[in-house]
């Protein structure tokens, strides 16, 4: 039940403002868009997929699995003639580039790796040297088993590539089994 007190005090504010006119309906503004509903599940499933291939992938890839601190990087390309590949081994090949990946995590040495490749490439560099360290420091750098976590990563991606000739550790003066010297194949070019 209303109150008397609030009619009076609501009929004296309306005389005292005086006559008012009606604003028109302001209309709402738009809603911000819903987020187009996404498949988690199947994203999910995509990823732990892909995950798996690469693993069975970089198995098959590696013959024996994975390499040890100690051991050496080495891939050819059946069409790089093997004297080319003799002067990759021996360092007699001079890097042009160099990427050092010590202190970066899986995903972000991966990342960096993929960019410096891509931009050897666009810049039509044919050799480069890529720093992934042995795995003997500190836990960051090998996995439970004690393999250097870099180190496998390097040969894996590079054995993945098309644009890829050749890779072999350098030799000890360039870092030995701790870098990798990269031999690129020429760039396309575009008619």
């Amino acid at each position: 039940m209303p109150d008397d007190r609030d009619e009076d005090e609501a009929e004296l504010f309306r005389s005292a403002v005086g006559p008012v006119r009606r604003l028109p309906e302001a209309a709402l503004p738009p809603a911000a868009p819903r987020p187009k509903p996404r498949a988690r599940m199947a994203e999910r499933d995509e990823a732990l997929a892909r995950e798996e291939f690469r693993h069975a992938l970089d198995a098959s890839l590696s013959g024996s699995g994975e390499l040890e601190s100690g051991d050496a990087l080495s891939y050819r390309r059946d069409e790089l003639p093997p004297r080319v590949f003799q002067r990759l081994r021996r360092g007699e090949i001079s890097a042009q580039e160099e990427l050092d990946l010590h202190g970066s995590d899986v995903r972000e040495a991966e990342a960096l790796l993929r960019a410096f490749l891509h931009d050897a490439r666009e810049h039509g560099l044919g050799c480069v040297r890529v720093i992934h360290g042995k795995g003997r420091r500190g836990t960051d750098y090998v996995d439970s088993r004690g393999l250097p976590v870099l180190k496998n990563l390097v040969d894996r991606l590079l054995r993945q590539r098309s644009d890829i000739l050749a890779f072999h550790s350098a030799p000890p003066s360039q870092g030995g089994t701790g870098a990798v010297l990269v031999l690129l194949a020429p760039p396309v070019r575009r008619r």
